[in-house]
């Protein structure tokens, strides 16, 4: 067995500000990767713009990522941090953001590359990441992964190079200004990546054990979640805790078929991801109990229903409305035979049907 996490986390109140020295010390020219708004909102870029003024650390602020970042975005905002002699990257907000701020390292650090590298497999480094999550959904602050659109071809792909963050910090605070919606969705996809990883056949004792003590911290959420009201900072605490270790799971096992659907609802119908990978998760966990996975009974109840049926309305109520047609379900399908890497990592054997089983499962 394998266990590989070189990211130092953080996970405390002011822990940006806790650990400001370190923060600046990757670099002279910090590289500020944002969304458009949430990091303002949630006091999480104020925190950073004085860890860095604390300690005579320059910085630039690109606030232009939006949601399912593309490949020419990444390029747009690497032009910015070649221009001004970036030497390090701080990612902040959801996945968008932190999985950017890991592309743009990447490509800041390799001045005279063109977009071509992302999905090349050369020996190449990045320049230093720190992330600060807004979210409790992607785990993006400890995994070595950048998801980025490809229009070429009309999809979701990570880049080929793994980039992990050298510090994450993680504070509940920034989540009591997340919209309902962000939290529900973004928590399913913490749950999402912990049954992909439980259920993978890269899965080992060390993974699994993140897994079931990720289960059962998310189940305490589960209430708050269903209602959509009254969370407190315990939850927020609990839920980033469980995406946290989720991302520590996926970094060795990757993720699996749920994912591998969404893309195409997230590129072709624009629905948000996490809520994508949702409407395929009761599916996937039917699927295994078909095929009479060994542990399925203990998932279902670490992760705090009775039975799947419980779960299955649990996840229609917090995704709510989609539209997925018969033309859709015939492009997933070919889309997933085509991904072998997301079908290898199923632990039992899967086909066509098993694939429009999963997908028929919810509607």
């Amino acid at each position: 067995m394998e266990f590989y996490i070189p990211t130092k986390v953080y996970h405390e109140d002011g822990a940006v500000l806790n650990h400001s020295a370190e923060i600046a010390s990757l670099g002279r020219k910090a590289f500020i990767v944002t969304g458009k708004s949430s990091a303002v909102k949630t006091g999480a870029l104020d925190d950073v713009i004085k860890a860095l003024e604390s300690n005579d650390t320059d910085y630039i602020l690109y606030d232009k990522i939006e949601e399912n970042p593309s490949v020419e975005a990444i390029m747009e905002a690497t032009d910015t941090g070649r221009g001004h002699g970036a030497d390090f990257v701080i990612g902040i907000g959801g996945g968008s953001p932190m999985d950017a701020a890991k592309a743009i390292a990447l490509m800041v650090q390799n001045r005279d590359t063109a977009e071509e590298v992302l999905y090349k497999e050369l020996k190449i480094k990045a320049l230093p990441v720190a992330e600060v999550p807004t979210t409790c959904g992607t785990g993006s602050e400890v995994t070595p992964y950048a998801i980025l659109t490809r229009n070429d071809k009309k999809t979701k792909q990570s880049i080929k190079h793994r980039i992990y963050p050298s510090v994450a910090c993680i504070d509940a605070k920034y989540l009591k200004y997340a919209p309902v919606s962000v939290i529900r969705n973004t928590a399913i996809d913490a749950l999402c990546h912990l049954i992909e990883s439980y259920f993978n056949k890269k899965s080992t004792e060390y993974t699994k054990m993140l897994c079931k003590y990720g289960f059962r911290t998310w189940a305490k959420n589960r209430v708050a979640l269903f209602d959509g009201k009254d969370f407190t900072y315990e939850n927020y605490n609990q839920l980033l805790f469980a995406s946290t270790l989720a991302g520590m799971a996926i970094s060795h096992t990757g993720t699996s078929i749920p994912h591998g659907l969404s893309y195409y609802l997230t590129y072709n119908k624009n629905i948000p991801h996490g809520k994508a990978v949702g409407i395929f998760l009761p599916g996937y966990l039917n699927f295994m109990k078909k095929s009479l996975a060994s542990d399925y009974n203990s998932v279902i109840s670490d992760i705090g229903f009775d039975d799947l049926e419980e779960f299955k309305l649990f996840i229609k109520c917090c995704v709510g409305e989609f539209c997925i047609t018969d033309k859709d379900i015939c492009e997933m399908v070919q889309e997933m035979l085509a991904n072998p890497v997301k079908l290898s990592s199923v632990p039992y054997d899967i086909g066509e049907k098993e694939l429009r089983d999963i997908i028929e499962y919810i509607r």
